[in-house]
């Protein structure tokens, strides 16, 4: 059941008569449920013609929005045909496509279409955007999005949000452009605190979970730049420790393969207290050595460190997975033929990675043990790019980062196993 709209919620459906209407802003500020109610009335009243709803992916866009619409009109007016690219929505039948590569324009090439809904648009290619503008050729034709702030260069707002005709702000006045060359376009601005229905609770929760970058993006809905420390959170007297609990769960290696480059395997589990903990360190660096191992000697080496390690009078851990760097084929391919179990790609997403690692810093979910040097080493200079940021991408610069890659395949490849104990921490913590 949705909740009344009231304030800008409602104010921005009101406003979305434009071409192109696009909520933008924090999470959980109610920019879905917002913009999706205007959508669903388009499908009902807007021109006939064809329509498209798009994500990063269509999983994404299925999860995101669709679930969403399910949970609001029912299975029988939402029906989504997985493998069709299909929705039907109250009988009206709309495509839907990812959007997640440079490739996706070729998609909508040579549609006529009527309507767009558009989730995650920071997400996708600018080629895609601009095609898919030229594909909405159907008199009264508009299109309605969502997104989360990115960098201020990010070509979505340097293009497209601050040239829009219309812009309802953060804190609640609405401007509207002289410039006659100001583009078709409504921008509706969301902060954290713009949704009245969200508990105080888990509001303050949300508050202490990001922090830094994502906090002026995700709480405070801010276009801000990537720069600095990317772990600003990171704290030695908080987020270290000598001594560590009984470990309940060996969840995984994250594992960063280098040859020329250091080699870094982290060992992390899941204490009694039910929070995370990088309990031990694998690290070689060859030029350092002046010893370059081969795959095998490598897996040799990880088999040998698991089998040492020593926790409350308890030799040798197996742990759930072992996450490898994804262009490490050869070394996965040498683990499995030694019999080595739950070898997987990491979860290589870079910018939702560091988002999941900041997180367990931020809600002081994850400690790390002091013997872990190189981790320790890397975590307070690991940097954003600052030339990369004035290009409107959000990259950390490539030095020294080899552990605090192999922090983020493990724990953003088990996000989904921990990710729950981030609320219950800053619960007990309150």
């Amino acid at each position: 059941m949705v909740s009344p709209l009231v304030g800008k919620q409602l104010r921005a459906t009101q406003l979305a008569t434009a071409r192109g209407n696009l909520w933008e802003g924090a999470v959980r500020s109610s920019k879905t449920v917002s913009s999706i109610l205007v959508w669903l009335k388009y499908i009902r009243t807007g021109p006939p013609g064809a329509l498209l709803m798009v994500g990063k992916t269509e999983r994404t866009l299925k999860r995101n929005i669709l679930d969403v619409i399910v949970e609001m009109v029912g299975v029988k007016r939402c029906k989504y045909k997985a493998g069709a690219g299909e929705v039907v929505i109250f009988g009206r039948t709309i495509y839907v496509a990812g959007a997640n590569d440079e490739r996706a324009a070729d998609k909508i090439k040579g549609m006529t279409l009527a309507g767009a809904y558009l989730d995650e648009v920071t997400t996708f290619p600018e080629s895609f955007f601009s095609m898919l503008g030229t594909r909405l050729s159907v008199a009264g034709a508009q299109w309605y999005g969502t997104t989360n702030p990115e960098g201020p260069n990010h070509w979505l707002k340097k293009k497209f949000l601050d040239r829009a005709r219309l812009h309802l702000r953060r804190d609640g006045t609405v401007v509207e452009s002289t410039d006659p060359k100001a583009l078709d376009l409504h921008r509706f601005s969301f902060s954290l605190d713009d949704n009245p229905y969200l508990p105080a609770q888990y509001v303050a929760n949300l508050k202490l979970e990001y922090q830094g970058l994502f906090y002026k993006r995700f709480v405070l809905g801010e276009w801000c730049l990537a720069e600095g420390v990317v772990y600003d959170m990171f704290d030695d007297s908080r987020h270290v420790v000598d001594v560590l609990p009984e470990i309940r769960h060996w969840m995984c290696v994250g594992l960063d393969y280098g040859t020329i480059n250091p080699f870094s395997a982290l060992l992390i589990g899941i204490g009694t207290d039910e929070r995370l903990y990088v309990a031990s360190e694998y690290r070689h660096d060859s030029r350092a050595e002046r010893r370059q191992l081969t795959d095998a000697q490598y897996s040799l080496a990880v088999r040998e460190w698991l089998g040492a390690y020593r926790h409350r009078g308890q030799q040798g851990v197996t742990p759930q997975w072992i996450f490898v760097d994804p262009s490490a084929a050869s070394f996965m391919t040498q683990l499995w033929s030694d019999g080595v179990q739950g070898v997987a790609k990491a979860n290589n997403d870079v910018k939702d990675g560091i988002r999941s690692v900041g997180v367990a810093f931020g809600a002081n979910l994850l400690s790390v043990h002091r013997s872990c040097a190189g981790l320790l080493a890397e975590l307070p200079a690991y940097a954003w790019d600052p030339k990369a940021a004035e290009a409107g991408e959000d990259k950390p610069l490539k030095i020294d980062d080899h552990s605090v890659d192999a922090l983020r395949y493990g724990l953003h490849s088990t996000v989904h196993d921990w990710r729950h104990l981030v609320r219950a921490n800053l619960e007990v913590a309150a």
